[in-house]
């Protein structure tokens, strides 16, 4: 099996290192359009709002399209989709227009929504579901490779002229050798055959007891987890799509955002290297219970650099991408656990919750304005307090009649 499966899981990851790459941009672009309109903290947020919304209107239209025309050409399709949205960057900075440029980011995110659901329970089903959260946690480590070089690519291309330029040019060329790769990809993946794979065929005897609820919606670990996917991704975004502010802040790091812009490939690059050993200690730890002790970490290191100045303030933060690592992948496991015919569906659900993306730096946002940016981490801490209970209770299967 782990043979026959091997080339199709190396291929999936250039899709997981892409939309990690993109979507990390979102960082870099925060503070050069907030610099380039005169943007308040929560009008800024709108860019995390616009492509994180796109999670929530695009992910059950998604699910029924994979289940229509399965994995690969959900996958193609998304590829396209998500292409046109980074040509939508041209058009908008030619224009100097700050909504243009949120309709292009809800374009781009509703291809790379396409891509979650669909790539994310392929990579889950094909193979052992005992090794389901190992092998999700492995093919996320390339997603956070991304991650890592896109803030380095976004600050060297983009935030390096902020201070020179006037207009939104610099996004042009980056956007658009961004929207060729993509096409590129989607060209090679309609050429390449990718195992034929269901979740009723791969599951065995693990999933049968799930076969038989009439709705997706009386599974309580797909439910909770779906609230844990929701803070989760809130709780990601909202930090780093600080950290550029932050960092460049006289009592934190005290440089500019060219250079702050560089310390965020750190908060990734931690989310990459927890994730590549992660997919080894969840072979030998419970799911759930590594999933508790990194999102306690997490909470720890908030209050660290909430009460702290300087250095230590900085780099307790960038090290939250460290214990973020594991936790998009072992939750969507969790919550996608025994679903049986329900995987793809439970999939546009899981998906559907990443608009905690859009939701939750909003709200982290106006607490900025109103008391700085330190006090609005308190707002990502509540999300992990959570994900902790998830770890530890809320994953775990209960006879529920409705939820």
């Amino acid at each position: 099996m782990k043979n026959r499966y091997t080339p199709a899981l190396i291929v999936l990851t250039s899709l997981f290192f892409m939309w990690g790459l993109i979507t990390s941009l979102n960082d870099i672009l925060i503070p050069y359009l907030k610099a380039l309109f005169e943007l308040s903290y929560f009008e800024a947020m709108l860019i995390q709002f616009c492509f994180f919304g796109a999670y929530f209107v695009m992910s059950f239209p998604s699910g029924y399209l994979v289940e229509k025309v399965g994995y690969r050409k959900g996958i193609i399709i998304g590829l396209l989709v998500a292409g046109a949205g980074c040509l939508g960057f041209y058009p908008a900075a030619s224009a100097h227009v700050y909504a243009l440029f949120l309709i292009a980011l809800f374009v781009l995110a509703s291809g790379i929504t396409l891509l979650q659901v669909a790539a994310n329970p392929y990579v889950a089903i094909l193979g052992d579901p005992a090794t389901a959260a190992s092998r999700l946690n492995l093919t996320q480590a390339f997603n956070s490779l991304g991650t890592t070089v896109g803030p380095w690519v976004g600050s060297a291309l983009i935030l390096s002229i902020v201070s020179t330029a006037h207009d939104a040019s610099a996004v042009k060329l980056p956007y658009v050798i961004l929207a060729a790769t993509l096409v590129l990809i989607a060209a090679v993946f309609a050429q390449f055959h990718l195992p034929a794979v269901s979740a009723e065929s791969t599951a065995g005897d693990a999933m049968a007891g799930a076969v038989g609820k009439e709705s997706v919606w009386h599974h309580r670990s797909l439910v909770l987890g779906a609230v844990a996917i929701f803070v989760y991704v809130g709780a990601e975004v909202t930090i780093g799509s600080f950290l550029v502010n932050y960092i460049s802040q006289a009592d934190v790091g005290a440089m500019p955002v060219s250079r702050a812009g560089s310390y965020v490939s750190l908060y990734w690059g931690g989310a990459m290297v927890g994730r590549f050993i992660g997919s080894a200690v969840l072979r030998k730890v419970r799911p759930g219970s590594l999933l508790a002790i990194n999102a306690a970490c997490a909470i720890v290191l908030l209050f660290v650099t909430m009460t702290t100045h300087g250095t230590a303030a900085m780099y307790s933060v960038l090290a939250v991408g460290l214990f973020n690592s594991i936790m998009f992948p072992t939750i969507f496991t969790l919550g996608i656990a025994n679903l049986g015919r329900h995987t793809g569906e439970g999939s546009g659900v899981l998906c559907m919750a990443i608009i905690g993306g859009a939701i939750v730096p909003l709200v982290a946002g106006h607490m900025a304005d109103a008391s700085g940016i330190a006090a609005s981490f308190v707002v990502p801490a509540v999300c992990y307090a959570y994900i902790v209970y998830y770890g530890i209770a809320g994953h775990r299967e209960k006879a529920v009649s409705a939820l």
